[in-house]
């Protein structure tokens, strides 16, 4: 097939689901880099979709991969096999021993989608707060709690969803007397916004530690565990959703950990399955009794899946092995030097921010034009790039090369950003 018979066919049979195709007909991937059928070679500095933390096609998932679909692929959901018994313990054991109960299914959305109706059915609430720039699926709960986009033209969502103002420090809605981000008072607004509208039916409070599609948005030190504290006020479960910050993306096994709190609830998907179709659900035990003694329903085709759980546990396997989380911080370190060298010599880089190989690069000016022309300018000079295109919030970079990534990989990135922001500025 011709590449223009593929792009007349893509054209006349795919629905489109969001920001347009790249222009490139990718034939096959490896590593940091994925290959063109033209013979291009392009580094991936977004891990996939943000899922490949291992680089694509590790030799220890391709191992397990063929072995697991020649021998245990699917079963019936009430089976149980042993990847799945030993993944969910594993997971345990990486965690605070609070968490120690595990649901395995397959999508971010489907992992949060289970924690918001735990939530409700344990606490017998159904209200769910988010923040103003979420991003925590497209199914029904967790479409409700994603407000960077996706709401308008739907019709209602559920209700009971309210927003908690984004906590950005760059862009500061609530200061201090000398300027600074004054995130507590801001805090303080926002649940009191909540509590005005609230029915008294408070359930659940769904965060990322990094907001990603809110464009890589950390909350400040203290934030988590003040929030907690508003959450246990009220008796809401706190849902912590890991989808790409979890297993040692951002230099620890869990973002969270730097905030000294424990989630009711932790949802992990992307990472875990290393790039395959692989999500958890974590809580505590008691919790799980609850939801059991109140009948808890997640009833899907793939949960408890036997392939992808091989798959989760090598990923494990390789994470601890290798000491990724050292490796991340490390490399994460030496990105974000990088970054900021370049924004020293770029007045269009307005901000830099993150944590560990999770970086975000947000432009001065004209963003959504700007990110627009970079991100097409990285893709001509063999770097494949994320930029957040949002209304809104256009020309933020999301990036997030794979753990496995070298020095040499993520200074040739780092060269070709620089000379994007140079030609395009």
């Amino acid at each position: 097939m011709t590449a223009e018979q593929f792009w007349a066919d893509a054209d006349r049979h795919l629905v489109r689901y969001g920001a347009p195709f790249t222009p490139e007909i990718i034939e096959r991937a490896e590593g940091s880099f994925v290959y063109t059928a033209g013979g291009r070679k392009l580094l991936d500095f977004t891990s996939g979709q943000m899922s490949a933390i291992l680089g694509h096609c590790h030799p220890a998932i391709v191992a397990t991969v063929q072995r697991g679909i020649a021998g245990l692929d699917h079963l019936f959901s009430g089976m149980l096999s042993r990847p799945v018994v030993d993944l969910a313990r594993r997971l345990a054991e990486t965690l605070p021993e609070q968490l120690s109960k595990v649901l395995l299914l397959t999508t971010g959305a489907e992992s949060n989608e289970a924690a918001i109706r735990m939530a409700k059915l344990v606490t017998g609430k159904h209200e769910i707060v988010a923040f103003a720039r979420s991003w925590h699926g497209m199914t029904h709960a967790a479409a409700a709690a994603t407000y960077s986009a996706g709401h308008q033209g739907y019709g209602p969502t559920p209700p009971g969803n309210f927003v908690l103002p984004t906590p950005d420090a760059y862009h500061p809605d609530f200061t201090t007397a000398d300027g600074e981000f004054d995130w507590r008072k801001q805090l303080d607004f926002g649940f009191a916004l909540i509590d005005a509208q609230s029915s008294g039916s408070l359930a659940a409070c769904i965060v990322e530690p990094i907001l990603s599609s809110g464009g890589i948005i950390e909350p400040p030190p203290g934030y988590f565990a003040a929030l907690a504290g508003k959450c246990r006020e009220r008796g809401m479960l706190l849902i912590v959703d890991e989808a790409q910050t979890g297993l040692c993306r951002t230099g620890a096994w869990y973002a969270f950990e730097r905030d000294g709190i424990v989630p009711d609830i932790l949802t992990l998907s992307k990472t875990l399955g290393a790039g395959l179709p692989l999500a958890a659900v974590v809580t505590s035990a008691e919790i799980e009794q609850r939801a059991h003694d109140r009948g808890f329903l997640f009833y899907t085709t793939h949960v408890s899946d036997p392939l992808v759980a091989a798959v989760g546990n090598t990923v494990l396997d390789v994470l601890q092995q290798d000491k990724m989380e050292v490796r991340a911080a490390e490399n994460g370190e030496f990105l974000r030097a990088g970054l900021l060298s370049i924004q020293s010599r770029h007045p269009i880089v307005g901000d830099v921010r993150g944590r560990g190989l999770m970086q975000g690069v947000e432009l001065t000016g004209d963003k959504e034009r700007a990110g627009a022309a970079v991100t097409t300018r990285c893709l001509e000079l063999g770097l494949h790039m994320n930029v957040v295109q949002l209304p809104g919030m256009g020309g933020t970079f999301r990036i997030a090369p794979p753990l496995t990534a070298t020095r040499e990989e993520l200074g040739l990135g780092l060269e070709i950003l620089d000379q994007a922001l140079g030609e395009v500025a």
